[in-house]
């Protein structure tokens, strides 16, 4: 029987390849079974982004930092989903959230530069 990390590596996989029907179906089953599993959450986020479902992406992506606060990756691609839809001050907000937790991200510190 897979593990549930063998399932988001599958699912992973899948988005690396493009496969990104395939890769939320993966991601689709796992929060099926289990829905607080945030690091789901934050990699289909991240395929609907790719799939230019930029509503659902930042639905995931929020789900995925409302159940793991701490997880930095996961709040830097929300913000820079912010980032790419215009949503500035949130993404502002969001990579501050970043440095709160790492004062030394290069991700945050960069691309909080370039915002207006």
């Amino acid at each position: 029987m897979e593990t549930l990390d063998e399932r988001i590596q599958r699912g992973i996989a899948f988005k690396i390849d493009g496969r990104y029907d395939e890769a939320v179906e993966e991601f689709r089953l796992i929060l099926a079974d289990h829905p607080q599993h945030s690091e789901a959450h934050h990699q289909l986020g991240l395929v609907y982004g790719f799939s230019g479902m930029f509503d659902e992406s930042v639905s995931e992506l929020e789900s995925a930092t409302q159940l793991a606060p701490s997880n930095i990756l996961a709040r830097n691609d929300l913000a820079l989903t912010y980032t790419m839809l215009g949503r500035y001050d949130e993404a502002k907000a969001e990579f501050a959230r970043v440095l709160e937790r790492d004062r030394e991200n290069d991700i945050a510190l960069r691309n909080l530069t370039y915002l207006p």
